[in-house]
């Protein structure tokens, strides 16, 4: 009887055993599979098409600071400066996820890439959610689930960037904006304004 005991006893913990060990694989697999879901990214729009005056704007990373800030604390009413961009050499995105009721740290590191039609790419370098080093895809893939984005910012987990069509931005007066350079190393931001014909009446 007492062998029988035994023996269940050693049945019952490696069937447990097996139960954990399988349970920690999905869950590994479900955070390191890759990531398949493909973002379309806003059709490239060229302000070289339209007519009207053209001119160009010099820049900051001082006053771009205050200007990304600003227009952040705006567009998702963080009054509480939750969310945060700053400059040196790299992008920098700083702020805080909910999940289960708790504010998760999150500080993603990018570099910009300016697009052909002065639409401009950030490509991920470094991420941290929390203490977590999940993939770079995953953690883009949180952000964009509980951050609500202008259509003009579109975050892509499969290719890990964040792609800003700044020449569909909605300007006051239909004023258009295209990057023209972002050298964040030598502080050298410029952007090409343009003032559409139909803007003035022409």
């Amino acid at each position: 009887m007492e062998e029988k005991k035994m023996w269940n006893w050693r049945k019952f913990f490696f069937v447990l055993l097996w139960v954990n060990i399988l349970g920690v694989l999905l869950i590994l697999s479900l955070i390191f599979w890759p990531f398949l879901e493909t973002v379309n990214t806003p059709k490239k729009t060229y302000l070289e098409n339209e007519e009207g005056a053209e001119f160009m704007i010099r820049s900051t990373k001082e006053n771009l600071d205050e200007l990304v800030n600003a227009y952040i604390d705006k567009s998702l009413k963080d009054d509480e400066d939750k969310y945060r961009i700053s400059f040196d050499e790299e992008v920098h995105l700083m702020g805080s996820i909910e999940a289960f009721k708790t504010e998760i740290p999150i500080k993603i590191t990018l570099d910009p890439i300016v697009q052909e039609n002065g639409d401009i790419v950030l490509q991920s370098k470094e991420m941290a959610l929390g203490l977590l080093r999940l993939p770079k895809d995953r953690i883009l893939k949180y952000v964009d689930d509980r951050i609500h984005t202008p259509e003009w910012i579109t975050i892509n987990p499969k290719e890990e960037n964040i792609y800003i069509a700044v020449t569909q931005m909605n300007v006051r007066s239909n004023i258009r904006v295209r990057v023209h350079q972002f050298d964040l190393e030598n502080d050298n931001i410029s952007f090409r304004i343009k003032i559409p014909n139909d803007s003035l009446g022409l």
